[in-house]
């Protein structure tokens, strides 16, 4: 993932610290029942190079899918966002997970930045009857607009949105730096149709754009891609961080986290999702499986 990349020297002179809640991400929580559930996974499961560390020695490339389901939850469907993938090969995925484990698709290209949400019901419609042959394995989607797409999309973004099913559960990553300007560090007539409309925020935390760790919930529900830079300090302490406030969260009323681990080479995703996991586990009381990995491979 090269979104936020900045070169590593540069790394130390980044301020990390995560912003202070706002009084509207407090009350969402107030409004959720807590209990937090945990859905918690990468971006990708067809990696070569996990294999002998995440996956068994000798594991073939089609079974990756499968041990990647049992370590863990979920996947950010990524692929979708490149095709439009047919329903034979959707029952397929399905079939090779357990129960309980969630696809969190990304909705294609050609709807976010080809067509940048215009004219699109047809295209939606295609992807959504597609999706749901995940049946009880469809997670949330999340939607990402074309980066450039600032505040005069406003209108086209709530549109395409309020058109959406209301048993789509979506989550918004919103790339365009207008959206994080002003005051409150987030467009506030936007975040009152997402609460409105119970749609959920993306949180994107990488090092070259502090912006969009802008900590605004809608609803009792986070979903936060972590971009890490290869096992860097920095990593391990944002992690910390992460894991400091998801405890204030939890305790706030928090209902779901969905927490994805990104890399810039993400050869290493799984060794900092561990660590991620163990301090949950250590410091908020959570009982998640942490993936084994054989540390001499990384």
């Amino acid at each position: 993932m090269e979104f936020g990349k900045i070169p590593e020297q540069e790394l130390e002179r980044i301020d990390f610290a995560l912003p202070p809640d706002p009084e509207v991400t407090l009350r969402a929580l107030s409004e959720g029942k807590g209990n937090t559930k945990f859905i918690v996974g990468c971006a990708k499961w067809g990696r070569k190079d996990w294999i002998g560390s995440l996956y068994p020695q000798g594991t073939r490339e089609k079974d990756f899918l499968k041990y990647y389901a049992r370590v863990f939850n979920a996947i950010e469907f990524n692929g979708f966002y490149y095709n439009l993938h047919s329903k034979e090969q959707v029952r397929k995925w399905k079939e090779a997970v357990p129960d309980g484990f969630l696809f969190c698709p990304k909705f294609t290209q050609y709807i976010t930045h080809v067509r940048r949400l215009k004219d699109v019901k047809p295209y939606v419609d295609e992807y959504l009857e597609v999706i749901s042959e995940f049946g009880d394995r469809l997670g949330p989607v999340f939607l990402m607009p074309h980066p450039q797409m600032d505040l005069k999309a406003l209108e086209v973004l709530e549109s395409f949105i309020g058109d959406l099913p209301a048993g789509i559960d979506l989550f918004l990553e919103l790339r365009h730096e207008e959206w994080y300007r002003g005051r409150e560090g987030y467009y506030r007539e936007l975040y009152d149709f997402l609460k409105e409309k119970k749609r959920g925020t993306v949180i994107t935390d990488a090092a070259g754009r502090r912006d969009c760790v802008h900590m605004h919930l809608p609803i009792a529900q986070c979903f936060i891609r972590f971009v890490g830079n290869s096992l860097h300090h920095t990593d391990y302490e944002r992690i910390d961080d992460w894991v400091t406030r998801i405890g204030q969260w939890m305790h706030a009323g928090l209902e779901k986290c969905y927490f994805f681990m990104h890399q810039h080479e993400e050869l290493h995703s799984p060794r900092l999702i561990r660590y991620f996991i163990e301090e949950l586990n250590r410091r908020c009381g959570t009982d998640l499986k942490p993936p084994l990995i054989q540390e001499r491979l990384f």
